[in-house]
């Protein structure tokens, strides 16, 4: 029987090579173009799943994100505060996502990477601890994990689903 460790990596793992898979292929153009007005790039979607998955999983880590510890902010080098991950942005800030697949691959690897290290430590007794007591009741480490996994996966799905439209 697989081990929690193994079933998260696996998991991960899957979100992060399915993210190169869509990722590499993709011109820049295609990134960044809306498929309908209103609508969420390629390249945001992407850019925006990883920023939750290295931001939430740092945080439960005890570690720093990805994004600041290798430099991403930087060469990313978006106009907006240096910790945002997506959540509530508005259209403008969508357009000023403009990642080349080879910052998202690049970024997706390093995340997925740092993911896998944090989980592969992890047993089922580690599940229960709180990791937000912000939220009534507190979140644990399961359903913070398990809610990265969520969000990854709903918008890799749009993502997909954009891309197919190209």
């Amino acid at each position: 029987m697989s081990s929690v460790a193994d079933v998260l990596g696996d998991t991960f793992g899957r979100i992060g090579d399915d993210v190169v898979a869509l990722v590499e292929p993709t011109s820049d153009a295609d990134l960044v173009r809306r498929v309908a007005p209103g609508a969420n790039t390629v390249g945001w979607l992407v850019w925006h799943l990883l920023r939750v998955q290295d931001d939430h999983v740092a945080d439960a880590a005890g570690t720093e994100q990805v994004w600041f510890a290798s430099g991403w902010v930087d060469r990313f080098g978006l106009p907006f505060e240096a910790g945002a991950t997506g959540y509530g942005q508005t259209p403008d800030e969508v357009d000023a996502v403009r990642p080349t697949a080879e910052l998202l691959t690049g970024y997706a690897r390093e995340v997925t990477a740092a993911t896998q290290r944090y989980v592969s430590g992890l047993d089922e007794g580690d599940l229960d601890r709180v990791v937000d007591e912000g939220w009534d009741p507190p979140v644990t480490l399961a359903a913070r994990l398990v809610s990265v996994i969520g969000d990854d996966l709903k918008h890799l799905g749009q993502a997909e689903y954009a891309a197919g439209l190209s």
